[in-house]
């Protein structure tokens, strides 16, 4: 079995991002990057899944600049077998992406799809959902647990008060949850063995897919900074405040 896992560059999540001057976006000039960490998760999955015996081959893909090479080297670095970068200057929004990876899902022929549930930068929580839509796949999103059984993968997900376990019918798309798994410490030997790993370049127009820009940024603001906790001295003064001043209750 063939997997496929789509992987991100984002602002590293340890990073704390700043607003434009003129709020059309995050400054990330001269800010570390790194993989997605849902991605990150969904490669270590994929890796798993290939040491049980159970998938053949794992492919990394990534699509936006050409730094993007350093993500799929990570993803490389952890285990997947090669990786394939659909490079562009353009701006990529979740449809434009979910349709080339339908492009690649065609010419690949994975039986799996894994993928972070959502990336820390615009926190879209679609691709996963529309590339299942477009190739007809089976879909679970917010995986907690995957297992692979024959033409069926059985995925607990996480869900309002619990879990809730589903049998999908292979070929399939999973986007993943923080439970997931916990990704290994990547070792210099494998950051070596990356660099030899083969790493393939494409375009959308490769694929035959036109890249639009479907959705406009208007603003982006940084949240209003909290003021200083007071202290009440009895429930009923907090009451009170809670009802009249923040007009909560």
């Amino acid at each position: 079995m063939k997997i496929l896992v789509p992987v991100k560059r984002v602002v590293d999540y340890n990073i704390k991002v700043r607003v434009k001057s003129d709020g059309t976006g995050i400054d990330i000039k001269n800010v570390k990057m790194s993989m997605n960490p849902f991605d990150e998760i969904a490669v270590e999955e994929a890796v798993r899944l290939k040491e049980a015996g159970i998938a053949t081959e794992v492919i990394a893909v990534s699509a936006g600049v050409p730094l993007c090479q350093e993500t799929l080297r990570t993803a490389l670095a952890i285990g997947a077998d090669r990786a394939i970068l659909i490079e562009t200057q353009e701006e990529l929004q979740p449809l434009t992406v979910a349709k080339l990876l339908n492009k690649l899902v065609i010419r690949e022929r994975p039986k799996l799809v894994i993928l972070g549930k959502q990336a820390i930068d615009d926190d879209s929580n679609q691709t996963g959902q529309m590339l299942a839509a477009l190739a007809g796949w089976s879909q679970a999103t917010f995986a907690s647990k995957v297992t692979i059984k024959g033409s069926f993968a059985i995925v607990a997900r996480e869900i309002d008060g619990g879990t809730e376990t589903l049998l999908l019918t292979l070929p399939a798309v999973v986007t993943t949850d923080l439970r997931l798994n916990e990704p290994r410490y990547i070792t210099l030997p494998n950051i070596i063995k990356a660099k030899k790993k083969p790493l393939e370049h494409i375009t959308p127009k490769t694929l035959g897919v036109t890249v639009e820009i479907r959705l406009k940024t208007l603003k982006v603001a940084e949240p209003h900074k909290r003021g200083m906790g007071i202290k009440v001295p009895d429930i009923a003064m907090l009451v009170d405040k809670l009802r009249n001043e923040e007009k909560v209750l």
